[in-house]
């Protein structure tokens, strides 16, 4: 080999490039291998304790054959919104730990991280514990909320958007989740990863985040991802359900 990297930013015939050209293709190589950093969130724990994490491995069992709490691996990450107006009413109804309004189990439905109108994340469960905020994939599912009510509303909010793509390709980078594992929630059914062994509730899914939302989200979080130089393989693909 001839020369370092700077040495090989030299024009032809060894001719030194500007200090211009030499720092920008420097820049460029340090950008493109810079890992995701993960994105300033707020601590905003939900009760989760021996009761929960018991009715918890439960629910499991029953729906995925695994006696536990643990999100050991998680795989995908499945992007909501609360269908409320603020954070306080979601952290409220993921606090509470009682049935659902709609599938009457426990434990109460949760999610890993809501982010907020203004952009501010907040970390409710750790990762490594699995929340209920999906059927079919709970086992191995990292769920986002965002406040609002409906895919457009998020799509609009700058900063809520910023937030958004920022914790999602970290959590990718982090957890080594591809593009083709970040899904809505109404895509659940279409997921490779989904599992559901009780048989009324295959079917299951919910209205937020349809299929062409998340083209729009995917391709925004692809841009991000190529920013940093990270390889997250094809785009999501749904295969059919069969419901």
């Amino acid at each position: 080999r001839t020369g370092g990297p700077v040495a090989r930013a030299r024009g032809a015939a060894g001719v030194p490039a500007s200090r211009g050209r030499v720092r920008a293709w420097l820049i460029g190589r340090l950008v493109a291998g810079t890992v995701p950093a993960r994105p300033a969130m707020v601590s905003k724990p939900i009760p989760y304790g021996a009761a929960r994490k018991a009715e918890m491995a439960a629910y499991a069992q029953r729906h995925y054959g695994i006696d536990t709490w643990r999100l050991v691996k998680p795989r995908v990450i499945v992007e909501h919104y609360t269908a409320s107006t603020s954070f306080a009413s979601a952290f409220a109804t993921f606090s509470a730990d009682v049935p659902d309004p709609e599938l009457h189990e426990l434990p109460g439905t949760c999610a890993h991280f809501v982010i907020d109108r203004d952009g501010t994340i907040y970390q409710l469960v750790p990762v490594h514990i699995m929340c209920r905020h999906t059927v079919g994939l709970n086992y191995a599912a990292i769920g986002v909320e965002h406040v609002g009510t409906s895919d457009a509303e998020v799509l609009r909010d700058t900063a809520q958007m910023r937030s958004s793509l920022a914790l999602t390709v970290w959590l990718m980078s982090r957890y080594s989740i591809p593009l083709a594992d970040v899904i809505g929630h109404n895509e659940s059914l279409t997921s490779s990863l989904h599992k559901e062994l009780y048989a009324p509730w295959r079917c299951q899914t919910h209205a937020d985040w349809r299929h062409t939302d998340m083209v729009i989200y995917r391709a925004r979080l692809l841009a991000l991802a190529r920013s940093y130089g990270m390889r997250v393989g094809p785009t999501f693909a749904p295969r059919a359900s069969g419901c």
